[in-house]
Order: structure tokens, then C-alpha cells, then sequence
């Protein structure tokens, strides 16, 4: 498992994890799953899966030193590619969220809670895309 940087301080982590070649979508999507809930591991405050690839993004917050090594230490993806990149702003889930109300504004015009209350189609079934790492029809 890659990791960048090892952090003293609380912040979240963004973990990208690319599952090894013969691992089924269905088998990688549960594997990343089981993961993110493991309860010894840190809270995760985001994750998804990836289309066209096997494996997954989640964010962590960490707290604490043990939190850190119990997260960079784990054992759960055996065999995958996986890189855990301490982010600057996103030092907790509240900060998280502030960011991505921040990129959105700045770099967007975009107002954050009018786009958590628009009611956009959906495409396909999330479930099954995640099953099969394919895209859904319309």
C-alpha cells in the first residue's frame, strides 16, 4: 500500500484503492465496502466506486495518531493498489464540507445547499453500476 505522507495532526485522508487484475466487480465492490466499515478504522466520511476500474475513493477523518496508524496499517484490500494522500483543507467532516462549498462557489458560481436540494435525474441503477464498475443506460 502507497503511502505519500504520514501526518501528526488531525485531518482527513483521501484513499484511492484500484483492485488487482482477476478480482471480480462484484467481489471488489463488497471488498471495498467491508473496508470502509470496518468499526476499528477511522470514521469515513465519504467513499464511491469507481466505473471502467475496480476499486474506490474514501475520505477517513482522522483524529489521532492511533486512528492514522490503524488506517495507513490496515489490512483489508490484499494485493490492491492503494494510496492514502492526507489532505490540506479537509481537516474533518465539517471542514469537508466547507471545501466543497468553497470549490463549488470559487470555482463554480455555485451555491452548495441550493445544489443539495435540486431534484436531478437519475441514470441507470447506482446499485448495479457499482456491481459491474459499467455505466447504466438511460
Amino acid at each position: 500500500m502507497g503511502l505519500n505522507f504520514k501526518t501528526r495532526n488531525p485531518r482527513c485522508y483521501l484513499v484511492y484503492a484500484l483492485a488487482p487484475k482477476g478480482v471480480s466487480a462484484s467481489d471488489a465492490n463488497r471488498g471495498f465496502n467491508e473496508f470502509i466499515a470496518d468499526e476499528s478504522l477511522p470514521l469515513a466520511v465519504y467513499h464511491d466506486h469507481f466505473i471502467g476500474h475496480l476499486g474506490g475513493v474514501a475520505l477517513f477523518a482522522i483524529t489521532t495518531p492511533e486512528e492514522r496508524d490503524a488506517l495507513l496499517e490496515s489490512d483489508h484490500l490484499p494485493g490492491w493498489q492503494v494510496d492514502f494522500l492526507p489532505l490540506i483543507f479537509s481537516r474533518d467532516p465539517a471542514a469537508f464540507d466547507e471545501q466543497i462549498a468553497f470549490t463549488l462557489k470559487a470555482y463554480g458560481g455555485q451555491d452548495w445547499e441550493k445544489l443539495q436540494h435540486e431534484n436531478r435525474p437519475i441514470y441507470g441503477d447506482p446499485r448495479v453500476e457499482a456491481e459491474t464498475a459499467t455505466e447504466g443506460t438511460v
